[in-house]
């Protein structure tokens, strides 16, 4: 590492804020359909959630009427997609196809990962990246 520079360890969490009518939406979308699991969160004074994976808050959910849009992002750039590790490929594919919920499928040439991406219900582009070296996750 170089002098100044700033050592980080990893992606902590993204915060994703709706209205509060909104709330059940996310819930459905990220909890109940790809499993993460709610879990204990700071008693703020607005609504949301803080949803785990791995048992580590990595998705809060706030509702903040309160607060006005995020400035940005400038002209030209935009986050394009959260992505979450996923297992049981196959699965994953038939609880989609049986929801019918629309997604494409990616591999990645020359690596052993394979991505699906999906839209939630806000029109956020989410990516289910697979390990193909996985016993789970073969077809």
């Amino acid at each position: 590492m170089r002098e100044g520079e700033m050592q980080l360890e990893g992606l902590d969490h993204a915060n994703l804020r709706c209205r509060p009518q909104d709330l059940p939406a996310a819930l459905a979308f990220y909890r109940d359909l790809l499993g993460l699991q709610e879990g204990p969160r700071p008693n703020f004074d607005f609504p949301g959630h803080w949803l785990y994976a791995g048992g580590r808050p990595i998705l809060h959910l706030a509702s903040r009427d309160t607060v006005g849009p995020p400035e940005g992002p400038a002209d030209g750039a935009s986050f394009e997609h959260i992505a979450f590790r996923a297992k049981d490929l196959p699965g994953v594919r038939a609880t989609l196809a049986e929801r019918k919920i629309a997604y494409a499928e990616a591999p990645l040439p020359g690596f052993p990962l394979h991505q699906l991406f999906l839209t939630d219900p806000f029109g956020l582009r989410v990516e289910l990246t697979f390990d193909m070296t996985d016993p789970s996750n073969a077809a």
